[in-house]
Order: C-alpha cells, then sequence, then structure tokens
C-alpha cells in the first residue's frame, strides 16, 4: 500500500534535495524514505539501486538548464547562454560534478543539451569534427569552473561534522595560506587587496573571463579559416 503512494518522478525530485543538502555520501536509501515518510522498500520498487537514482537525478537536473533559442540568436550569444545556464546549475547542484567521476550518466535532458551544443558550434562555422571538439572544450570549462563552489560545498559540510565551526575552520585555514604566499612577491602583493578579496567571493567574474577568451579563440580560428579558404578559391 505504502509502494501506491510513491512514483519514480516523485523519489527523484526528494533525492535532488536530499543530494542538494547531504552530497553524494548522504544518498542512501534509508534517508531518502525518511525523507519521502515511506519505507525504503517501497522506494526500490520504484528505482533498484543508488547508481540509477543518481543517473536519474542528474538527468533531471540537466532538464533544468534553459536553452538558447539558436534560431533566434546569433552562436555565441546562445555559446554564453548555454554555458551560463550549465554553469548555474552545476552550483545549484554542486555533488553532479563530482559524479562525473564516479557515475555512469546518460539521459535525454543530457543528451538535449549535448545536441544543442553541437548546433550551436556548427552554427559557428566549424565542420562536425571541429563542433564535438568545440562542444567538448566549453563544457569541460564549465564543469572545471563550477567545480570550485561545488567543492567548497563539499568542504564546509565535512568540517561542519560533529558540531565544528565549518566557517572558523577555513578563515584560520586562510590565515595560515596567507603566511605561506608571504614569501613570493606576486602573491604577497594581492594579500588584503580588494582584487583578491573580489576573486575569492565572485568566481563568476573569472569563469565569465575564461568563457569568453575560449570563444574569442573560436572566433578567431574560424576566422584563419575563412581567409585560407579564400586564399585557396582566390
Amino acid at each position: 500500500m505504502v509502494r501506491d503512494t510513491l512514483t519514480a518522478d516523485r523519489i527523484v525530485r526528494a533525492a535532488i534535495e536530499l543530494l542538494d543538502d547531504e552530497g553524494l555520501d548522504g544518498l542512501n536509501m534509508r534517508s531518502l524514505a525518511r525523507r519521502l515518510g515511506s519505507a525504503a522498500t517501497a522506494v526500490y520498487w520504484h528505482i533498484k539501486t543508488k547508481d540509477e537514482l543518481v543517473r536519474l537525478a542528474s538527468d533531471a537536473a540537466w532538464q533544468e538548464v534553459e536553452l538558447p533559442d539558436l534560431d533566434a540568436t546569433d552562436w555565441r550569444t546562445a555559446a554564453t547562454a548555454q554555458a551560463a545556464a550549465m554553469h548555474a546549475m552545476l552550483t545549484r547542484h554542486p555533488w553532479l560534478g563530482q559524479a562525473f567521476g564516479s557515475h555512469l550518466m546518460h539521459g535525454p535532458g543530457q543528451a538535449r543539451f549535448d545536441d544543442l551544443s553541437l548546433a550551436v558550434y556548427e552554427k559557428a562555422g566549424f565542420a562536425a569534427d571541429d563542433a564535438d571538439r568545440a562542444a567538448a572544450t566549453v563544457f569541460i570549462f564549465v564543469l572545471g569552473s563550477a567545480l570550485g563552489p561545488a567543492a567548497e560545498v563539499s568542504l564546509k559540510r565535512r568540517l561542519g561534522k560533529n558540531g565544528a565551526d565549518a566557517e572558523q575552520l577555513m578563515a584560520d585555514a586562510m590565515t595560515r595560506a596567507a603566511e605561506d604566499a608571504e614569501p613570493y612577491p606576486r602573491l604577497r602583493a594581492r594579500l588584503g587587496t580588494a582584487s583578491a578579496e573580489q576573486y575569492a567571493a565572485a568566481p563568476d567574474d573569472s569563469f565569465a573571463f575564461g568563457l569568453g577568451a575560449i570563444l574569442d579563440g573560436f572566433e578567431a580560428r574560424l576566422s584563419a579559416q575563412r581567409a585560407a579558404g579564400a586564399a585557396r578559391n582566390g
């Protein structure tokens, strides 16, 4: 009878909430069942394994990514919007970046995202193979950029276990890191400056800078290819 009150969609949504709160290490069927007000055996009727649950939760997260309308905008605007939406999603769900290294993940949500990525770089002018490479380059950059916020969430969670003051422990570590940096002139020059504080507080600035540099490189490469093609045809 308990089984009839559950659906796979409800279980996946509860799993995402649990993963957001507790991370991959905190996900187990008993904890999930408690959150659902159910029994662990009832969850297993719908989703058989924890790995399958993580896969379904990750694909539901990919479905959250709002994709740009490629017919209504230029390729670079679309590429920027898509990358920013992916970065925002990974920041909302910090466990997902970690899951890439420990779970096999696929599904219609990610396939939808990947297909648009290829369309974006084909519209830019890349041949099929280079469109694959361009999409992979941006994907890896966005994933890597999102690992910083994800790692901070995980670190705070681990440091705060058993009632410890995670913020104080991190502040103490930063003080020791500043002491380690003192002998090095470029690091020393940045200690305590507004730019250093801004970098620590606003990693999205670094993300926008890096993404812009990558897209600049793509545009330069495409321009060079067009010029070479014109020279051959001329």
